[in-house]
């Protein structure tokens, strides 16, 4: 579905991704794993278009979308629930869902609000609240639910459990898991590398803007090297 070649993106004069290879087959769930300032945010950046490439391809479903802007990209089914939520504070949580639907205007929309109601129950009770009343977790929630009311094949997130108790982290994977399961191809970075494996069917290590290790996310999860670098074992 996704295949990212040689991909190089820099600030100003200075390189932060290195010549990214990857790819996420329909269906699967891939985790990006690193440390912080290893490029995994500037890598989503660069395929929701919000960085742009200075080398490199990105394809979507075999289509090249490397000119293509960030809000065609979300047409073309590609959505970024991004880093630190970025919700909007002072709208409601519904407001906050319908913003993420603008692509739409049939009567689907309303079975997205459902949809997204019915994997957060939480959202639903409070859909008439500011949402900057929200905890946390619950606008993690709602970042991830605004992001699926573009109805993506491809979800790019960007450090879904940043900041979460790690009850609430334990939620949010399992959404995670419950999206595959809905038929939503999942792309995830994550600086909780343990609990992104454990969900992910296979994986890639960033390091410095460059891949430094990748495959089956079990087989990650056993190396020696990730263990002690990232799994604190």
């Amino acid at each position: 579905m996704l295949k990212v070649e040689a991909l190089r993106s820099r600030y100003g004069r200075i390189e932060v991704l290195h010549g990214i290879d990857l790819d996420v087959a329909r269906g699967e769930i891939v985790a990006i794993v690193g440390a912080n300032g290893a490029g995994k945010t500037t890598l989503l950046h660069c395929l929701s278009g919000l960085q742009p490439a200075s080398a490199g391809s990105i394809r979507l479903d075999d289509e090249p979308i490397d000119a293509v802007p960030a809000h065609r990209r979300v047409a073309k089914g590609l959505a970024q629930s991004p880093e630190g939520r970025q919700i909007f504070t002072s709208l409601s949580v519904e407001e906050n869902l319908r913003l993420g639907a603008f692509l739409h205007s049939d009567h689907k929309v309303e079975d997205d609000l459902s949809r997204a109601f019915s994997l957060f129950p939480i959202l639903k009770e409070k859909r008439n609240l500011s949402a900057g009343g929200l905890s946390g977790g619950q606008q993690q929630m709602l970042a991830i639910a605004r992001a699926l009311m573009s109805r993506p094949r491809c979800l790019l997130l960007d450090e879904p459990s940043m900041g979460l108790a790690p009850i609430l982290v334990g939620q949010v994977f399992e959404t995670v898991k419950e999206l595959r399961a809905l038929g939503v191809t999942v792309l995830l970075v994550e600086q909780n590398a343990f609990g992104a494996l454990k969900i992910a069917d296979r994986g890639y290590v960033l390091e410095t803007g460059r891949v430094t290790m990748s495959g089956p996310a079990r087989d990650l999860i056993a190396d020696p090297r990730i263990r002690e670098a990232y799994l604190g074992i």
